[in-house]
């Protein structure tokens, strides 16, 4: 028996819709993450604006702590894998929007961090980085990430304390950029992405290397030193 997927990709007035949902807490699994990096590549190929999103009332809650129980091999391969999709939302040559449909902890929060435009659903939902309070050490990737993004008065607060924020403290934090109702969200999230599909590819591109170099290059250097073979 064939296992559904786990990411939907529908591509649309050069919108690239990347809709992640596992019937739970789209946690962050080896498996979700490569479906994620493969929806990526045909967004690419086809030289589409992304609009990255989850299901009703989660964006995404993560990885799956259970994965932290098994093989050595199996939690550096999802880990790797993990910093691997950040560090290419945050290069991706086009822009990536993400509507975050309600709670986004830890990898889930990276995915945030690592978008261009953020548009998050309003109500009673946490995000943020946790991996401390569960007794978890941030990954290198996941500091350089949060560095580069979070406003200088959360960051700290934010990575070493596990503290996870509403909606409105998020925005002040730097993981998301606006709050719109939960059923507005996708269409003001569709409007960012169609907005962003008329300015100039290699503009974007070039210019998004620049202003992230310096954060690339840690977050590459961090996860082959961590994650070493």
């Amino acid at each position: 028996m064939t296992a559904r997927p786990l990411v939907d990709f529908a591509l649309s007035d050069s919108v690239a819709t990347i809709a992640m949902d596992d019937g739970k807490a789209n946690v962050m699994s080896e498996a979700m993450q490569r479906e994620l990096t493969a929806a990526l590549d045909r967004a690419e190929n086809a030289g589409a604006v992304v609009l990255l999103t989850g299901r009703d009332g989660i964006f995404s809650g993560g990885y799956d702590r259970a994965m932290f129980a098994r093989s050595r091999d199996e939690i550096v391969r999802t880990l790797r894998t993990g910093g691997g999709l950040v560090e290419r939302i945050l290069g991706f040559p086009r822009p990536v929007v993400v509507a975050c449909n309600g709670h986004a902890v830890a990898q889930g929060a990276f995915l945030l961090l690592a978008a261009d435009v953020r548009a998050g659903a309003a109500g009673d939902f946490r995000i943020g980085l946790n991996e401390v309070a569960i007794g978890l050490t941030i990954p290198h990737y996941g500091v350089e990430l949060a560095r580069l993004r979070l406003t200088p008065p959360w960051f700290n607060r934010a990575t070493v304390t596990g503290a996870l924020f509403g909606p409105e403290d998020a925005c002040a934090a730097g993981f998301l950029d606006r709050l719109a109702s939960p059923a507005e969200l996708l269409e003001v999230a569709r409007a960012e992405a169609r907005l962003l599909v008329g300015i100039d590819p290699t503009a974007h591109a070039f210019t998004k290397q620049r202003v992230r170099r310096h954060a690339l290059a840690a977050i590459r250097e961090g996860i082959e030193s961590e994650f070493a073979a």
